[in-house]
């Protein structure tokens, strides 16, 4: 039943992988052990047998927090060894995409002891996967405080939309979006997805009914607080609103709730996302997105940016294919009834005219994208020489889904002014679109391929050592990729190293049994 659920064409990315894991699903995982394809750098497994990890953070260079989706804790590693007792429980709707699943420390956490955290609240006071179980706005950003060996709570930063139950429809828990950052101006980042809402922010001026008819019941089309989503919020760390947002003063022409929540915008017009990090060099933010079936996205999130979604997802020039593989079998629909793929515009012109536009909101085409669904997931970058300066200032992604290579990480290297890809390193992407031939399928995705086997990930970061650690939910682990030790010349290790293989030849390679 996984694997039919993880491979159905409607199907979310992770939720399903995480709410059903077997243990052959989970004994598979390790088969495929995770491998990178420089052969001058090795992956190590820094813990194991975690509880769907989502994030990480590190204390320091051996002492980590690591956050578990399903039953909402918060638990220490430190020299790769879980510590006792959790330093955190809380109770957590984790239907589907829900659940314990972001975290973020923050820029002066040496002295204030400040972790944020981004959860799914189970409205019965206990953990849960029951879909109703869930506060309208369930979803919420608290600040915590870390004395050494626990986290207290300190105050609620925000609090977004969680509950979906549509007319219609089934109850879902998809599209909570996350993943939170700090950025290098001191403020708190929050990527919400659009949790199945069709208003404003998903580019439907008048909503899915037409021009006086709320979206649902609880409101809408406008952004109200059971509407804010879809959508990347900046914030300061108090949770107040900064006055430089990009639409700061739009917001307070509109006035109210609504205004206020346009306020908190610095983008939108996004589906949804599990990865979002700054470039260590530009200081600009980038951000993974999922389409429905057509056309994931990498963007580089700039202020006011409007993504486009629902009217377009990938390129404006390829709007004939977004709607043609949106409205085909076996693809057809865009979860959503009450806004039918059918209603997508015909030409590019008419989809950028159909968006909802704030003052000073602007639209750009992804910076890549991929004709076909590959799920991506987590993204990092790397800064320095820690693995060879061929990699220093790259972007990784990694996979939300085990279909293609059985969990991908995908290694981007920007161009010299770090706005976008550097497109010379393949001619097939001077498009900035892998025309792949099926959902999963990697056509001109070849070389970005870095690694293989690391199954769904879910965070991405770079360590104090300057390593490139990612935590795999899938595979219940976290690995660190570095730089392969050579011994020196003479010394016993590559003694042994010699002995094993001349061992090796002079028993002809004789066949080892397989495991998987």
């Amino acid at each position: 039943m996984w694997t039919q659920l993880l491979r159905h064409p409607k199907a979310s990315h992770w939720h399903v992988t995480a709410a059903a894991l077997s243990l052959s699903a989970l004994n598979a995982a390790v088969c495929a052990a995770p491998v990178v394809l420089d052969p001058n750098l090795t992956v190590s497994t820094v813990v194991s047998g975690l509880g769907v990890p989502t994030s990480m953070a590190f204390l320091g260079s051996n002492d980590m927090l690591v956050l578990q989706k399903q039953n909402g804790v918060v638990q220490r590693v430190v020299n790769g060894v879980v510590q006792g007792l959790p330093v955190l429980d809380l109770a957590v709707n984790s239907a589907s995409e829900r659940g314990l699943l972001g975290m973020a420390l923050a820029p002066d956490f040496a002295t204030s002891k400040a972790v944020y955290l981004y959860w799914t609240e189970s409205s019965t006071g206990a953990d849960t996967t029951a879909m109703s179980n869930v506060p309208v706005l369930g979803n919420r950003v608290d600040k915590f405080v870390w004395n050494g060996s626990s986290l207290t709570f300190d105050q609620n930063i925000v609090r977004l939309r969680a509950y979906q139950a549509d007319e219609g429809q089934p109850q879902r828990g998809n599209h909570n979006g996350g993943v939170i950052r700090f950025g290098p101006d001191g403020k708190l980042y929050v990527e919400i997805g659009d949790v199945g809402r069709r208003g404003w922010l998903q580019n439907l001026p008048n909503g899915p009914f037409g021009s006086g008819n709320p979206d649902d019941a609880f409101g809408g089309p406008a952004p109200d607080n059971a509407h804010l989503t879809g959508a990347v919020l900046r914030l300061n760390a108090d949770g107040s609103t900064p006055t430089d947002n990009p639409f700061f003063v739009a917001g307070a022409a509109i006035g109210g709730e609504v205004g206020a929540n346009i306020q908190k915008l610095f983008a939108y017009g996004i589906r949804n996302s599990f990865g979002m990090a700054f470039d260590p060099v530009s200081g600009q933010l980038w951000m993974s997105e999922n389409g429905d079936d057509s056309f994931d996205e990498l963007n580089r999130i700039t202020p006011g940016m409007n993504g486009g979604w629902v009217q377009i997802m990938g390129p404006l020039s390829r709007i004939g294919e977004y709607k043609a593989i949106e409205t085909t079998a076996p693809y057809n629909g865009l979860q959503q009834i009450r806004w039918d793929p059918s209603n997508i515009a015909n030409s590019a012109a008419a989809a950028q005219a159909a968006m909802f536009m704030l003052p000073g909101a602007t639209y750009s085409d992804p910076e890549f994208s991929w004709k076909y669904g590959v799920a991506p997931a987590a993204i990092g970058f790397l800064s320095g020489g820690a693995l060879g300066s061929q990699y220093d200032g790259n972007l990784f992604l990694g996979a939300g889904r085990t279909d293609l290579d059985d969990g991908y990480l995908y290694r981007f290297v920007l161009d010299a002014a770090r706005n976008g890809i550097d497109t010379t390193l393949n001619p097939l992407w001077v498009d900035l679109v892998a025309d792949n031939l099926t959902k999963f399928d990697g056509t001109e995705s070849e070389l970005l391929r870095f690694g293989t086997g690391f199954g769904i990930v879910t965070d991405i970061q770079m360590g104090p050592n300057g390593n490139l650690f990612i935590t795999s939910l899938s595979n219940g682990a976290i690995y660190e990729i570095s730089r392969l030790q050579v011994p020196e010349p003479g010394s016993m290790a590559l003694v042994g190293i010699c002995a094993v293989l001349l061992g090796v030849t002079r028993r002809r390679l004789k066949p080892r049994p397989e495991f998987c």
